[in-house]
């Protein structure tokens, strides 16, 4: 499948969950995951505090980490969120710049757009905004950013490289960036790997761990490190991507299920632009 056609697909999957506000639909097989919002966010490093700090709406359960926690934010950074979504960690670092701080937020998807923009009238954020664009080229000046943040997004961006790059431009030296993602530690099933339904979940999109860490290291960046790696649950998927992408072809035994799930990694990693 084109990269152009992924584009398109994963646009219209977002755009739904942009336009419904929830990430489950009632019925099987379009979009309803296992777990709800709420429940992935605390599994995956959020605290109650955070999640009650953001406007209703803004936390989807969209994520596979909490890269605010790691980025050590400062009051009066500019902080750019890659894939922001309805907005949760954007807001998020709202909190840590303060009023002389400022953070962007940028996505693809325009129900996504409207939905953050929605929720940044109703916490009255003066110091937040979002722009609509890829990561692949992003709407943000060079040098202009302290910290960049991600949360499961660039493993559905086709060209990786392309996105670090684009990262790296945009980045201060001396900037740093930190991003939750999801990787792979085995290549998966072949019938997987062909799935769009497995794309858009997250699955499908994921790079071998060292290629992902090879594409950071290739845009330029020093100091790259993975801070936590943890195994991901399948319930945690973004919808019935599981389900659709195997179910595509014939069932696959308990013994391939198993070695599938045992392929994902949910990972933080640190980056730094040199000076």
């Amino acid at each position: 499948m084109y990269d152009s056609e992924i584009k398109v697909l994963v646009k219209e999957r977002y755009g739904k969950i942009g336009r419904t506000g929830s990430s489950c639909c009632p019925t099987k097989g379009s979009c309803c995951g296992n777990a709800p919002p709420e429940e992935i966010s605390k599994n995956i490093g959020y605290s109650e505090d955070e999640m009650n700090a953001v406007p209703q709406g803004a936390n989807l359960g969209l994520g596979c980490g909490n890269p605010i926690a790691l980025a050590s934010i400062k009051e009066g950074e500019t902080v750019l969120d890659l894939g922001s979504g309805p907005g949760f960690d954007s807001f998020l670092a709202a909190g840590r710049v303060g009023p002389t701080g400022k953070v962007i937020g940028v996505d693809m998807t325009p129900e996504m757009i409207n939905r953050a923009r929605e929720n940044a009238a109703k916490g009255n954020y003066s110091n937040v905004q979002f722009r609509p664009g890829e990561l692949e080229d992003l709407p943000v000046d060079d040098n202009s950013v302290d910290v960049i943040v991600s949360n499961c997004v660039i493993n559905l961006v086709p060209d990786k490289k392309k996105a670090f790059e684009e990262a790296f431009r945009v980045l201060k030296p001396g900037g740093r960036m930190m991003i939750s993602d999801l990787v792979l530690r085995q290549e998966l099933p072949d019938r997987i790997r062909k799935s769009i339904e497995g794309y858009v979940g997250c699955i499908c999109g994921a790079a071998m761990k060292d290629a992902y860490l090879d594409a950071i290291r290739s845009a330029g960046f020093d100091e790259v490190a993975v801070i936590e790696e943890s195994a991901f649950s399948l319930d945690f998927i973004v919808g019935d991507s599981i389900d659709q992408a195997t179910d595509q072809s014939q069932k696959m035994s308990a013994e391939e299920v198993n070695g599938f799930a045992d392929s994902i990694s949910s990972i933080k990693v640190r980056a730094i632009k040199p000076r």
